[in-house]
C-alpha cells in the first residue's frame, strides 16, 4: 500500500541553503520503504549533482557563497602589502589560480569579441594619442556602489599588473585607448585609463604628508598665482603642491622650491620628474620645466633670493614665523604669503610672531577647506531590482496595484523616466581636517 503523500513528506527533513539571496529547499533522502530514497551519502551527492549542474567554477564561489581553499602561500602574501609582493610570488598565485579555476568557453568568446571590437571598431577622435610604455596610468575596478580597486602604475614592457581579483600584462594595455575596459586573468573588468595631476599627487610616492588638492586648490586661489609669476615655496614635502604651482605659473613664470631636509628634497624632486616624463608621451610636447628645487634651509638662503621679486609665497613648515623676516622684503607690495599650518597652536604662535615683530603683514583670514562627497546612486532592492516610486491610486477602493502592474515595476528592462527611487545623503567616507590656511598680505605701513 503506497502510504501518503504527507506522510512521506514528514520523513523527508528540509535543509536550507541561500542561492543569490533566496531561500531554496534541498531535498535530502531518509530511511522510508520507496524505492527513491536511498541512505547512501555517496549517492545523495551524485543525485544532487545531476539534478543541478555546477555553473563555471569562477563565478561559483561568488553565486553559492562559497570559496576555494587559500594555499598556505595565498594566506601568507594577503597579510601583507601588496605593493611588497614581489613578482615571483604574483607569477606563483597566478599559475596556481590559472590550474584550478580554468576559463569558461564563455568568457574566451567573450574576450575575443572585446579584442574584436577593439581592433576594427575604434576610432581615434582628432588629437586623441593610444597609451604607450613609459606612461603612468589608473586601474581602476568598481562594483556596485564601491571602489574596489583602484592602483597608479607604470606602463613597462613584459610586466604585470597583479591584484586579488587577478593580472593584466602591460602589452595588453600598450596600444589601446586611453578607458579601455581589460579583462584580468580572472575575467574581472579593469578600468585603465590616464591619471590627472590631482590623482598624482594623491597616489604618487611620498615622504611627508602632502597638501591635497582642496588645499592647494584654495592656496592658489589666495595667492592669485597666473601666468609668469615668481613664486617661492618653502617646504618641498612630497613635491605636490610644486606641481600645482608648476601648472599655474606655465612656461614664462618660475617656482622655487627650497627644502631643509634632504630625503624629502630627493622624493619631491623624483615626483616632479616622473609626472615630466609621463606628460611628454602623454602629449608628445614638454611639461614646463620651471621649478628649480634648493635643499638647503630658507633662513640662510638670502643670497639665493637676492635679485628676485616675488608674486607670492607658500610656506609649509613647522615654525614658519622664522622663514618672514627672510622672505618678506622680497615679496611685492600687496602681494599674498599663504601659510599651511596643521595644527591651530601653530596658527596662534604665527599671530603671536607677527604682533610682536615689526614686519609688515597683515592676517586677512585663516580658512580650513571642507570637502564632503555625496553618495547619489538608484535604490535596489536585495534581489537587484530596482525600488520604483509608487504613485496614488486613483480608485481609492483598490488596496493594492494589481499582478500586470507589479510585473510591470519589477522589469528591469523598461523602466519610464521619473519612476526609479534614489539614495541621496553624505558619503559614509569623508575626508576629515587636513590643514588649516592663513592668508598673510603685505602692506606698507
Amino acid at each position: 500500500m503506497t502510504p501518503p503523500f504527507s506522510l512521506v513528506l514528514s520523513f523527508m527533513p528540509r535543509k536550507f541553503a541561500r542561492v543569490s539571496g533566496h531561500n531554496v529547499f534541498r531535498v535530502k533522502p531518509s530511511v522510508c520503504g520507496l524505492r527513491s530514497c536511498s541512505t547512501d551519502s555517496k549517492d545523495t551527492d551524485r543525485d544532487v549533482s545531476e539534478a543541478a549542474p555546477a555553473p563555471a567554477s569562477q563565478f561559483s564561489r561568488r553565486v553559492l557563497g562559497r570559496r576555494r581553499p587559500l594555499s598556505p602561500l595565498e594566506r601568507v602574501s594577503q597579510l601583507l602589502p601588496q605593493d611588497s609582493l614581489s613578482p615571483e610570488v604574483w607569477g606563483l598565485r597566478d599559475t596556481r589560480t590559472t590550474e584550478e579555476e580554468p576559463s569558461s568557453p564563455s568568457l574566451e568568446k567573450e574576450r575575443e569579441e572585446e579584442t574584436h571590437h577593439h581592433h576594427h571598431h575604434h576610432v581615434c577622435v582628432p588629437g586623441e594619442r593610444l597609451m604607450c610604455f613609459g606612461e603612468t596610468l589608473m586601474a581602476e575596478f568598481r562594483r556596485a556602489r564601491d571602489v574596489e580597486f583602484r592602483k597608479m602604475f607604470e606602463l613597462k614592457e613584459r610586466q604585470k599588473l597583479y591584484s586579488n581579483w587577478g593580472s593584466v600584462a602591460h602589452d595588453d594595455m600598450e596600444g589601446r585607448p586611453a578607458g579601455s575596459v581589460i579583462r584580468t586573468s580572472k575575467g574581472i573588468p579593469f578600468v585603465i585609463r590616464r591619471v590627472s595631476l590631482e590623482e598624482f599627487v594623491l597616489f604618487m610616492k611620498r615622504g611627508p604628508a602632502i597638501a591635497y588638492p582642496k588645499d592647494a586648490s584654495a592656496m592658489l586661489t589666495m595667492m592669485d598665482v597666473t601666468k609668469g609669476d615668481c613664486v617661492l615655496e618653502c617646504g618641498s614635502g612630497s613635491g605636490g603642491m610644486s606641481l600645482f604651482l608648476s601648472r599655474a605659473v606655465g612656461y614664462k613664470g618660475s617656482v622655487l622650491s627650497v627644502e631643509i631636509r634632504e630625503d624629502h628634497h630627493k622624493r619631491s624632486v623624483l615626483n616632479y620628474q616622473r609626472w615630466l616624463n609621463t606628460w611628454r608621451r602623454r602629449r608628445g610636447q614638454e611639461w614646463p620645466d620651471n621649478v628649480h628645487f634648493h635643499h638647503g634651509d630658507i633662513i640662510s638662503a638670502g643670497p639665493l633670493l637676492a635679485g628676485r621679486g616675488l608674486n607670492s609665497v607658500a610656506l609649509d613648515m613647522i615654525n614658519p614665523h622664522l622663514a618672514l623676516p627672510v622672505v618678506v622684503p622680497y615679496l611685492h607690495p600687496g602681494s599674498v604669503c599663504a601659510v599651511y599650518q596643521a595644527n591651530i597652536t601653530q596658527v596662534i604662535d604665527l599671530l603671536e610672531a607677527l604682533r610682536c615683530s615689526a614686519l609688515p603683514l597683515v592676517c586677512e583670514c585663516i580658512t580650513e577647506v571642507q570637502h564632503r562627497d555625496w553618495l547619489v546612486v538608484p535604490s535596489l532592492k536585495k534581489d537587484g531590482t530596482f525600488n520604483k516610486r509608487k504613485a496614488p491610486y486613483e480608485n481609492s477602493d483598490q488596496d493594492e496595484p494589481s499582478l500586470k502592474t507589479e510585473e510591470v515595476l519589477n522589469s528591469q528592462d523598461a523602466v519610464p523616466f521619473g519612476d526609479v527611487q534614489y539614495i541621496a545623503r553624505p558619503h559614509p567616507e569623508q575626508v576629515g581636517h587636513t590643514a588649516f590656511l592663513v592668508k598673510l598680505r603685505k602692506i606698507l605701513k
